[in-house]
């Protein structure tokens, strides 16, 4: 069973919905398992924990 975790900040449920058929759809058909099998998980970070070249992604 493939699973798949996904690093971002914050993002609308419609793109999260968006990205996870996509996510399976591309293991579907690239490993050729069931879709029931494909497992994404994504963890969002709020921008103030996260940075980037040394300043933090909310203050950007």
């Amino acid at each position: 069973m493939p699973i798949v975790t996904v690093l971002q900040g914050p993002r609308d449920v419609e793109l999260k919905r968006d990205l996870v058929r996509r996510i399976t759809d591309a293991f579907v058909d690239a490993y050729k398992v069931p879709a029931e099998t494909v497992q994404v998980w994504i963890q969002e970070t709020p921008p103030e924990s996260w940075s980037l070249a040394g300043t933090l992604i909310a203050d950007k």
